[in-house]
């Protein structure tokens, strides 16, 4: 006999660990089972299992276990990423705390040494915490983005862009981390508001030359008076960097300057002459329309000095102090210290004409919280435009699509505005990147030292002392070759053959750019095709008043506490079921106790079904049932198994989630089960007997359709109810096979025999819960009106109406009696009696009240909704929450007109 109650705690763990050791992940070898395959967006190594890996995974593994039960070969691959700046910097604080000394100090070999030690020992927690969520990833295929075989996919790809002029070393700006002293990605930069100032300061305009500046104006704004200035106007909220000006931007149309393009100004402090140049960057109605142009320290500086020529002065060190190209008391000065000296000295000077007090975004590392600088330094970049083309036309063409498919947009805007991608990083720990340094500035780029010295001797006709770049890969480029390096290449693996290219991507939108346009690029390039056919794009989960859960908010929730609470199932479940699309996870704790209820609910059927001897019986086809509830249990199933079946091949995770709620809870517990009682405890031998065997079998099928989303209660009941009597499994649950049932099981006649009494029933009910009318009344139903079919059906299931319904009496009459609520029974009227059950005035004054109360909400967030001010200034999620309130609140109202106007036809 099942426990009284199902206990995750001790039931989740030794049930993957028998689904592991069985080699159930694995996927099957039937060379003609048709292959769906998955690779894991690979956590950082350094990392722990958060609320969107709990999404993300969790969708991962509904789909790999539905496509497993269908008979693919379903393989999810799973592994990590060696994740360099986070490693790196875990690594060194732990080094910092124990009192060791620095990995400068350690030397390189000795520091990955110790960054190795700590993989070995702290690395895997992330992929023990995807077992808790019942991952059932093919572990034995887990790969590590700086393993043996990883690696040398790495090297290849490098050497063979580079051979194709697809890589190369250019001098560009960076996103420059100076405490970590590195270039990082856009990713690893954080915009934070800070308040600041836009400083005004006045060039001198060099020769002697003067000009007309307007400083009065018409109605129209035409200029009416003018004086003459020596000097021109800009705004920076980084005074520091003027040091490396080489230039002042004017727009051309700008007619206040157009007299000074091709003159100069002598540039404060410096004393460096510095050209006017004219430029569509500036623009006239920002400040005084001229903008300083420091192209080795502002992105968009940098492009202006490409197109005017002007020279990109690096002034800073990589530790964001100020270098030997900046005069000499200036030299050695933090960049922060620097601009407090520099603005004082332009005030003591006189041309600090205005201090504008401002809020502004500035880049942050998002690791070492420091402010992130421009840097202008040697790098190695891809090149992504061109790469970007065929990538751009597998989505175009259909190749690839996106799911929802409005994220097409944000991935064709990303990648048709795409520039070179810097790929090389200042950090120790990664792939350190196969070129060697040689004489005369020569670079061998080889995927062995072996190689580049025998191409150095090759060129120089002797041996020469060659150095390797100190300089690792971003991360995102051995990310980038995930789908097809993980299966072995550049070796042709039979992996390789069977498994390339991938099903279904399951992933961020926020990574859409970083990595999937990345994945495509470097899939289609290497391997002809593009690396997947679907990409999902799950939705990001907020709490349960929408907002973004973060640490120092208090609001974020931990899915293996969770797990832990209230089990894995019902953690699983709320996620597939919120996950609809195009719209975030509003998650709450109230919302996963429901979806445990959800379980505890199956677990009390099934003990139902067990008491009740509903076992499964050798040979029994549901295709030859009799009785009417079984021949309507077995088409609702069929057409369950149709609605989940569409759904995850879809996949629409909430419709499926959906339908198995709708289906489980309301369908097979609440009716079915309920309709059997008066059989099961019949005298009707056959009837019972068939009714068992029914349930039984509709019990086995919910089973196998809940498995993807519920693992471990569904195995935990697949097995228990074997154990009691009835023919032996065949197999554990994960690799039973997927229901398919036909459509003519589907009869018409029971489907509207079962479906009469159910909706009768269900009215009943809803109009007890409506009126107030207490669960101890037993009103009395008559039936007007009624036709043959009707009068044989009343006949029929009267006692259930009686007992589920709670009612008196069930009977045809000629008219309806006073004191009484219409409900519609085909061509028939039910007139329920429930006048002398409730104080029908108090009901009036009670609905009517909270009609008002409805009324007052709905005007009220109208009026938010109907401010534009409001809308523009409102969060997103708080706008979002309004508009629900609204629907909430005239669904409500419309409910309770209804009921209102029921109560009328009453007296």
């Amino acid at each position: 006999m099942l426990e009284k109650t199902f206990d995750p705690k001790s039931v989740e763990p030794r049930l993957y660990a028998a689904w592991e050791a069985s080699g159930a992940f694995k996927p099957v070898e039937d060379p003609s089972a048709e292959p769906f395959v998955i690779v894991i967006p690979p956590p950082n190594v350094t990392g722990s299992l958060h609320i969107g890996h709990a999404l993300n995974n969790t969708l991962q593994d509904v789909l790999t276990r539905f496509h497993r039960m269908r008979g693919k070969a379903a393989l999810w691959l799973p592994g990590t990423d060696h994740a360099g700046i986070a490693t790196q910097m875990v690594v060194e604080r732990q080094l910092a705390a124990a009192g060791n000394i620095g990995r400068r100090d350690m030397g390189r070999d000795a520091f990955v040494a110790k960054v190795w030690e700590w993989k070995a020992e702290s690395g895997g927690a992330i992929t023990n915490q995807l077992r808790r969520l019942g991952a059932s990833c093919d572990w034995s295929r887990e790969r590590f983005t700086l393993d043996e075989g990883l690696s040398a996919a790495v090297r290849k790809v490098f050497v063979q862009l580079h051979k194709q002029n697809l890589l190369y070393r250019d001098k560009r700006l960076v996103n420059w981390d100076p405490q970590f002293q590195t270039a990082i990605s856009d990713l690893e930069v954080e915009q934070k508001e800070v308040d600041g100032a836009y400083w005004h300061f006045a060039y001198p305009l060099a020769d002697g030359v003067t000009y007309q500046h307007p400083i009065a104006f018409d109605e129209d704004g035409k200029p009416t008076q003018f004086e003459t200035r020596d000097y021109i106007v800009v705004a920076t909220t980084r005074p520091e960097t003027m040091l490396g000006d080489t230039g002042v931007a004017v727009h051309p149309d700008d007619e206040r300057y157009k007299g000074l393009v091709g003159k100069f100004v002598t540039l404060p402090i410096v004393g460096r002459r510095i050209p006017i140049v004219a430029d569509d960057y500036a623009d006239p109605t920002k400040g005084s329309g001229a903008v300083k142009i420091t192209p080795a320290h502002d992105f968009n500086d940098f492009g202006v000095g490409k197109r005017a020529g002007l020279e990109a002065i690096n002034i800073l060190t990589v530790e964001a102090k100020l270098n030997e190209n900046v005069p000499a008391e200036y030299q050695g000065m933090d960049r922060f210290v620097a601009r407090k000296a520099i603005v004082a000295r332009a005030e003591e000077e006189g041309w600090l004409k205005e201090i504008e007090k401002t809020k502004h975004m500035v880049p942050h590392g998002d690791r070492s919280g420091v402010v992130i600088e421009p840097f202008l330094t040697d790098q190695w970049y891809v090149d992504a435009k061109t790469l970007a083309q065929p990538a751009l036309k597998a989505v175009e063409s259909g190749e690839t699509v996106f799911e929802p498919k409005h994220w097409e947009k944000t991935y064709f805007e990303w990648l048709r505005n795409i520039e070179p991608w810097c790929v090389s990083r200042q950090l120790w720990w990664g792939h350190r990147i196969p070129a060697w340094f040689g004489p005369e500035g020569s670079i061998f780029v080889e995927e062995t030292e072996e190689a580049a010295y025998a191409a150095a001797k090759a060129q120089f006709g002797e041996n020469v002392v060659l150095t390797q770049d100190e300089d690792v890969l971003d991360t995102w480029f051995s990310s980038a070759l995930w789908p097809f390096s993980t299966l072995g290449w550049p070796e042709k693996t039979a992996d390789l053959a069977k498994f390339y290219p991938t099903s279904t991507l399951v992933t961020g939108f926020d990574i859409i750019f970083f990595w999937v346009a990345r994945m495509m690029m470097m899939g289609i390039h290497f391997m002809g095709e593009a690396p997947f056919k679907q990409v999902f794009i799950n939705a990001l989960v907020r709490d349960e008043k929408g907002a973004k859960m973060s640490k120092s908010k208090g609001n974020v929730m931990d899915p293996l506490i969770l797990i832990d609470e209230l089990g894995c199932d019902a953690v699983r479940f709320t996620l597939t079921a919120m996950s609809g699309q195009a719209r975030d996870i509003k998650l709450s704790k109230q919302r996963i106790e429901g979806y445990r209820n959800f379980g505890t609910k199956l677990w009390n059927a099934s003990r139902f079904a067990q008491m009740n001897e509903c076992v499964r019986v050798e040979g029994f086809d549901p295709a030859t049932v009799q009785q009417p509830i079984n021949k309507w249990i077995r088409g609702e199933t069929v057409k369950t198994v149709a609605e989940v079946t569409k759904a995850l091949e879809a996949p629409s995770f909430d419709e499926a989630a959906g339908a198995l709620y709708r289906f489980v809870w309301n369908v097979f517990c609440d009716w079915y089960l309920e309709l059997a009682k008066p059989i099961l405890n019949g005298d009707d031998a056959a009837a019972k007997a068939e009714t068992r065997a029914t349930a039984a079998w509709a019990l086995d099928v919910i089973l196998k359709l809940l498995h993807p989303v519920m693992p471990f209660i569904t195995e935990e009941l697949w097995q228990k109810t074997a154990e009691f009597v009835g023919p032996a499994r065949e197999s554990m649950l994960i690799s039973a096979k997927w229901p398919e049932l036909p459509a003519d099981w589907i009869d018409a006649e029971a489907e509207a025999e079962i479906g009469w009494l159910v909706e009768t029933v269900g009215e009943i009910r809803s109009i007890r819960a409506e009126m107030n009318v207490p669960p101890s009344a037993k009103p009395a139903l008559s039936v007007v009106g009624a036709g043959p079919e009707t009068k044989a059906r009343l006949a029929r299931h009267r006692d259930l109406l009686l007992t589920l319904a709670r009612l008196d009496s069930a009977r045809e009459a000629d008219a309806t009696p006073a004191g009484s609520v219409p409900i519609v029974m085909g061509e028939a009227t039910g007139a329920l009696a429930i006048a002398d059950f409730i104080d029908l005035a108090a009901e009036k004054a009670r609905l009517t009240k909270e009609i008002a109360g409805h009324v007052g909400e709905i005007e009220k967030v109208n009026k938010k909704l109907g401010n534009p001010d409001f809308l523009a200034r409102a969060k997103e999620e708080v706008v979002e929450e309004n508009r629900e309130r609204l629907a909430e609140a005239e669904a409500a109202k419309a409910k309770l007109e209804a009921a209102l106007g029921r109560l009328a036809s009453v007296g």
